[in-house]
């Protein structure tokens, strides 16, 4: 499929954004340089849908092929870098545009694959790596316990927004723009509150011994 619906294209683009900020932030709190910060703002905006692409036969990546994706993730990390002062007052901005970023690759993510032909069940699986991929590789070259990995409720709010889609497109109850826009919602809303009020998954015992974020 050579060419995808448009408000996909926008989502996939708004995610880069998103998730570039994130990376972009998150590698500017540890002190990189800034080939270093542009290194992670692209590997967190662009990793999760390259794996994607990669699972679904979609080769070369569009993250890989596509300059807007890169021009994005530039744009992002100039001005994470050049705005800093004012990035660091949001509160805890790396979390924001994480979950920012989370919910759009959770609906793209699950979109294309069913473009591409999948099963839900794969689409799903797929919407989830989308949206955890680019923040798991973060995490590892920041050398950070990956959020997926902790208790946090993060990977199950990409699974329900993944889910979204994939219901929408198999019963059809609704046009595939409203399915993304309540998808993404739905998804955005979860991990925030989660965050607001500490909700977490239930563990078997023990208590998190990584705070970092």
């Amino acid at each position: 499929m050579k060419e995808l619906h448009s408000l996909f294209y926008f989502l996939e683009l708004a995610g880069t954004f998103a998730f570039a900020i994130s990376g972009a932030t998150a590698a500017r709190k540890r002190n990189l340089d800034l080939f270093g910060i542009c290194a992670i703002a692209f590997v967190v905006a662009c990793g999760g849908g390259i794996i994607r692409d990669l699972c679904i036969g979609a080769i070369p990546p569009a993250g890989l092929t596509n300059w807007q994706y890169l021009v994005v993730a530039v744009t992002a990390t100039g001005l994470t870098v050049g705005l800093f002062s004012v990035v660091e007052r949001l509160n805890r901005p790396v979390l924001f545009f994480d979950a920012v970023g989370l919910s759009f690759f959770a609906v793209t993510g699950a979109q294309k694959a069913l473009h591409y032909g999948y099963n839900g069940e794969v689409a799903m699986l797929l919407g989830i790596t989308t949206a955890v991929g680019g923040g798991v590789i973060r995490d590892v070259m920041l050398n950070r316990v990956p959020l997926i990995l902790e208790k946090e409720i993060y990977a199950s709010a990409a699974l329900i927004g993944a889910l979204i889609v994939v219901s929408g497109d198999q019963l059809q109850w609704a046009s595939e723009d409203w399915v993304s826009i309540i998808a993404l919602s739905v998804c955005f809303t979860i991990r925030i509150l989660a965050l607001s009020f500490h909700w977490n998954l239930p563990t078997p015992g023990g208590n998190k011994t990584d705070a970092d974020k």
